[in-house]
């Protein structure tokens, strides 16, 4: 979208013409949705308007020119004759005007809309309660073409949805058209803005500041004992002791094929049981831990089998990822013991540095007095102490994780530790357990 201004203080705009349009809709924004509303509702002929719009995805609208009251451009026709065409719009009275702006300087959000090129929808409507109508109604957009069409012609049809186009791109061109532009817009709305704030008009009163600085301002003691009178902050919500139960989809209609009423509740309800843990952690100042995004479908099937879904649940999971029924239960006890990464160490293998492997021994002869600390066998990342069924398993990310030897193999046994002493202590005590 290219425009330039030309006339007294921007009082006119030219578009150069846009490129032909290729499917879909003829307008993204709800103004310009509004605007082509009123040209099918003032058109007699619905016919015109359909070839109108042709014409304009035909890329047929030449440079659009709007100012005050007016838009026109040079249409062609398929035969090649190009016409003149003008849509005439009422401009608003200096009195709208002033009611418009008051309106827009009510609101913050309506002038940081404007600001940054947003209609912003409010405004409309509270313009519209007012007796000002920004966008057009039923016989608010008035024809003039060269085809001496004496209604709505496909040439004049042709212009309003380009001119769509344009509001799509610059809803101050809707302003503009109505009868003023954007720097006129813009100016009025900071001199009513600091007379406001001054306390006083524009014009001088109680808001200027006495030497033609502009507004006096507020004092920064003034502006700090306003805080007394700012209601409360609301308390913290208290959290429901559960999430609740999940919604019930066993309805008297059959489900489309491939839908599993049975295995949605159980999603839903997993959904609920997570938000509700995200929010009691939230609310207890605690930090949240990282959503489960970006997972594979595998690492999912996992992290749903940790919160020990119904039999028949873990069953599909395990069918559908590959693994076996043991094989997805140890999954889900490395799962609550670390997500992810606690999985990767449990199933995956990798080649840790020397330097990494050297300072792990280092920390472990301190770790105990001399003929006290456990043999180790070391073989790539894992350290299995020799007698007792405990072993080591380092991460990627460099912490350890404790192993015990269980009746289908090596499985977690508690959670990751920056001290490699430490995790094989949790090792070889939950060894030890199991052995009582």
């Amino acid at each position: 979208m290219s425009g330039y201004a030309t006339g007294p203080e921007a009082g006119e705009l030219t578009f150069a013409a846009l490129p032909p349009v290729r499917g879909g809709a003829f307008t993204r924004t709800w103004w310009g949705r509004a605007w082509l509303k009123a040209l099918e509702d003032t058109a007699l002929d619905g016919q015109q308007v359909k070839e109108g719009r042709r014409h304009a995805r035909a890329g047929a609208v030449g440079a659009v020119s709007v100012r005050p009251g007016r838009i026109t451009a040079v249409v062609q026709d398929r035969d090649g004759t190009a016409y003149r065409s003008d849509v005439l719009v009422r401009v608003l009275g200096d009195e709208e005007w002033d009611r418009l702006l008051d309106l827009a300087v009510d609101s913050a959000g309506h002038i940081a809309a404007l600001l940054d090129h947003e209609m912003p929808p409010h405004l409309v409507e509270d313009a519209a309660a007012v007796g000002v109508d920004l966008l057009p109604g039923i016989g608010d957009l008035d024809p003039e073409c060269g085809c001496e069409a004496w209604d709505h012609c496909p040439h004049t049809a042709a212009l309003c949805h380009q001119f769509a186009r344009i509001l799509d791109e610059d809803p101050f061109v809707l302003l503009l058209v109505r009868g003023r532009g954007q720097r006129a817009v813009v100016d009025a709305l900071q001199e009513r803005s600091a007379a406001r704030a001054g306390g006083g008009d524009a014009a001088g009163g109680p808001g200027d500041a006495g030497d033609g600085g502009g507004p006096r301002g507020v004092s920064a003691a003034e502006a700090y004992a306003l805080r007394d009178i700012l209601p409360p902050l609301p308390p913290v919500p208290v959290p429901a002791p559960g999430p609740g139960e999940p919604p019930s989809l066993d309805t008297e209609t059959d489900p489309e094929p491939g839908v599993e009423p049975a295995a949605l509740e159980f999603l839903a309800g997993d959904a609920a049981a997570r938000a509700h843990r995200l929010l009691g952690e939230l609310l207890a100042g605690r930090p949240a831990p990282a959503p489960a995004a970006g997972l594979t479908v595998g690492e999912d099937a996992v992290r749903l089998a940790a919160a020990r879904p119904p039999s028949w649940v873990a069953g599909r999971l395990a069918a559908r990822t590959g693994r076996s029924r043991a094989g997805l239960d140890a999954g889900a006890r490395a799962w609550r013991w670390g997500g992810a990464a606690a999985l990767a160490v449990l199933e995956e293998s990798w080649t840790p540095g020397e330097e990494a492997l050297d300072r792990a021994a280092a920390r472990l002869a301190e770790a105990w007095e001399d003929g006290e600390r456990p043999e180790l066998s070391r073989s790539g990342a894992h350290w299995t102490a020799v007698g007792p069924g405990a072993q080591l398993r380092l991460g990627e990310d460099g912490r350890w994780w404790p192993y015990r030897r269980g009746a289908g193999g090596w499985e977690p046994v508690g959670p990751a530790d920056r001290d490699p002493a430490a995790a094989l202590t949790a090792a070889t005590a939950a060894d030890a357990e199991r052995e009582d």
